[in-house]
């Protein structure tokens, strides 16, 4: 197992109630490394955190474990099997679209919707 994936199995491990539902898959490309990970339903407001700040903190320190092995690393939080949550039929105040926006993403989206 390579020191980002034993990194997030870590973290993730001693954040959640159900350890032992933690599964992470780490696929390689030419784009760097990806970690998928899955947790138990009833943790992923644990791993999400307030306004996605605990998902953020650890995709920070994920990368700064890639560039100390010269790798750029992404982390994708699955949606858990039974999920409630849905892109269909959301209200225009509900967001949408992947848990795992980049911050870019996100603060275009905030200037596109800003502006008049």
């Amino acid at each position: 197992m390579e020191r980002d994936q034993q990194f997030l199995e870590f973290v993730v491990k001693s954040l959640v109630d159900n350890p032992d539902d933690v599964k992470i898959d780490r696929i390689v490309d030419e784009m760097g490394v990806l970690l998928k990970l899955s947790v138990h339903r009833d943790d992923m407001g644990k791993i999400i955190g307030r306004s996605g700040a605990t998902a953020k903190a650890i995709r920070t320190i994920l990368r700064v474990v890639g560039m100390k092995n010269d790798a750029r690393v992404n982390l994708k939080i699955e949606e858990p099997e039974g999920s409630t949550r849905s892109d269909n039929g959301a209200s225009n105040d509900e967001p949408t679209g992947p848990i795992d926006r980049s911050v870019d993403d996100l603060i275009d989206e905030l200037k596109g919707g800003t502006a008049a």
